[in-house]
């Protein structure tokens, strides 16, 4: 008799664990303490239970296609357009499935991109590349300047190419773009009127787009929330299909013409349901028209505010998380960020790197085999349901505005974006919401990384505007603390050594290890050298090995025990010893006035602000 893995009852031994049964072991855990405690939050302020029960009634949302993988869009950003053109085919030559053309000025360009849109460069970028060949084209024409789409379109006419073959993503995103500049030339309604009249003429000419990007990028750049970037990617939408409604194009067609873009970042569930809410919150819109949802193209990309510069690679686990979530989601088609991207234009491998992130969960992890996986997961079902709900509210506040753009004037949009914003730094300042590389475990010995040697192109001026509001400004969270390495790399250049802090073990291994550790991710993500040393039993030792490393400042590093004893003594030989400022790693508890009278000018610990204290111990440093 042949035996499987399913006659086995693996389990069968073991009694059914209920939720009940979980919560009486937490209770015992947490002996008296707050359940609420194992409560997380969002930056919206919806709630995330440390466990759920499992989904009922839940089904898979409608999206791709079953067991169809999304496509894997590649940048064509280079500035020259020959040098464009043949990374494009290397790329398509090597699993991508689709270019995303982006032109310098763009408000998702991040400083490059193709230096025009005219015929000569559109002419050369896709020389070589058979646009009908089943690859998905998607166009990033710029406001204000070229019509990228028109002139693509004259190109593919020139070619005798049938439009109704091609995959071709226009991407008209005016009002992503005003919201990003935070000015414009005219009001929407003298945008909407000739942008209406470029679709309708696009359409006559037999393309069946999409037209128009709802493009949700601007308020995740900008440091806004999962619901602030979902009520505005909704209201952008709407607009779209009001101005093609107006311009005379059939309902239905409208918005067959508007596709979708969101930010991916490495927060796996939220990222997850914020997708599958999207397409529940654009269905209710449809019912609203009269229409019979349909499912809708959604494009992802991964987040540019949680790159860094520092420790690059790092960059690479963050953009296969966000990738793995985005496709998880629902993504139609991603676009990976190079992990090179926020020091220059990236170079061959990095482009590599980003289009094999997601040829390996494609193809080796099978991850489009499966139509929406979150669907029956208590704890991603809730996310999507909470965020739809909140995401609604928000976009009925924008339409009793009088839409985006009234929204936008008002400010109405910009303020709830920079409160977020503003959470966000303070999280980022007090490393409550890590960096790795950035933020934590740093590396002042990091290898440089290669880029190409290519300046970025210049943005669209707005000297022109004649309406001007708060611009949802891009942002990378690792910025403040970017700018300290670089300070620390301009001393080192200057004179060899970087600023340095001691650290003033006491005791043993076992007393000081933890803290020492601790203090020294604290000050390198700074950029100060952190010196280490053995532990000191007396404080002349103490006062003579400082005295030999050369280091301004001193930081005391044991366990509460050995400070109650020794921190005291130290702190004075240290001050003695030339010390100029002297921090203690730990918080302080009752003996903070005897160690601050002993000389401990500061104490460093977990949900202190590190920024703040780094900024400080530069001033002070500066001030010797």
């Amino acid at each position: 008799m042949t035996t499987t893995t399913d006659d086995l009852p693996l389990a069968a031994d073991f009694a059914s664990a209920t939720y009940d049964d979980w919560r009486k072991l937490v209770d015992g855990v947490l002996k008296g303490g707050p359940f609420e405690k194992l409560v997380g939050k969002t930056y919206d302020g919806l709630k995330i239970d440390p466990i759920y029960r499992r989904a009922t009634n839940s089904s898979p949302l409608p999206g791709r296609a079953a067991a169809s993988p999304w496509q894997i869009l590649q940048r064509v950003d280079h500035p020259d357009a020959a040098q464009a053109n043949a990374q494009a085919l290397h790329d398509l030559g090597n699993g991508a499935t689709g270019l995303e053309f982006e032109f310098a000025g763009g408000p998702g360009t991040r400083g490059f991109g193709l230096a025009d849109a005219s015929k000569q460069t559109l002419a050369r970028a896709c020389d070589g590349i058979y646009l009908d060949a089943g690859i998905m084209i998607a166009l990033n024409p710029v406001l204000g300047r070229e019509n990228a789409g028109e002139t693509f379109a004259d190109m593919i006419e020139a070619r005798k190419i049938d439009p109704a073959r091609l995959d071709l993503h226009f991407n008209y995103q005016a009002l992503s773009t005003v919201a990003v500049r935070g000015a414009a030339t005219a009001a929407w309604a003298d945008y909407a009127t000739p942008f209406g009249k470029v679709v309708n003429g696009l359409i006559k000419r037999g393309f069946k787009g999409p037209f128009a990007l709802a493009d949700g990028r601007p308020v995740h750049d900008a440091g806004g929330s999962e619901v602030e970037e979902l009520a505005f990617t909704l209201a952008v939408a709407l607009a779209y299909l009001r101005m093609m409604e107006a311009a005379g194009i059939d309902l239905d067609a409208a918005r067959a013409g508007i596709s979708f873009r969101l930010s991916a970042d490495a927060d796996q569930f939220l990222t997850m349901a914020k997708f599958r809410a999207l397409r529940l919150l654009w269905a209710r819109v449809e019912q609203a028209c009269g229409l019979e949802p349909k499912p809708i193209f959604v494009n992802a990309q991964t987040a540019w505010r949680m790159l860094t510069q520092r420790d690059p690679n790092v960059n690479m686990l963050r953009a296969t998380m966000a990738t793995f979530a985005a496709g998880l989601g629902g993504a139609n088609a991603i676009t990976v960020l190079p992990h090179t991207l926020a020091l220059g234009l990236p170079d061959d491998f990095a482009r590599r790197v980003a289009r094999n992130t997601q040829l390996v969960l494609l193809e080796e992890s099978n991850l489009a085999k499966v139509s929406d996986p979150a669907a029956g997961s208590g704890g991603v079902e809730t996310l999507t349901s909470q965020l739809c709900d909140a995401a609604w509210n928000s976009f009925q506040e924008i339409e009793k505005a009088g839409g985006i753009f009234p929204a936008l004037e008002q400010g109405l949009i910009q303020q709830k974006v920079l409160a977020t914003r503003a959470q966000r730094e303070i999280n980022v300042a007090k490393r409550r919401d890590v960096l790795t590389g950035a933020s934590e475990f740093p590396n002042l010995h990091e290898a440089d990384t290669a880029v190409l040697d290519v300046k970025p192109t210049a943005q669209v001026s707005t000297a022109d505007a004649k309406i001007r509001f708060d611009a949802l400004a891009p942002m990378r969270l690792a910025e403040p603390f970017e700018a300290l390495r670089d300070k620390s790399d301009a001393a080192l250049k200057a004179a060899g050594v970087r600023p340095r802090i001691f650290l003033a073990n006491l005791g043993t291994a076992a007393d000081f290890t933890a803290r020492a550790t601790f203090a020294k991710s604290f000050f390198e993500t700074g950029g100060i050298e952190a010196l280490d040393s053995e532990g000191f039993a007396d404080a002349a030792s103490l006062a003579a090995a400082f005295k030999a490393s050369g280091a301004a400042m001193a930081c005391v590093c044991s366990a509460d025990k050995v400070y109650a004893t020794s921190a005291a003594d130290a702190a004075k030989a240290l001050h003695g010893a030339g010390a100029r400022h002297i921090y203690l790693a730990g918080r302080p508890g009752d003996q903070e006035a005897a160690l601050r009278a002993a000389g401990i000018g500061e104490f460093v610990f977990a949900g202190g602000d590190a920024l703040a204290t780094l900024r400080d111990a530069y001033r002070r440093m500066e001030q010797a």
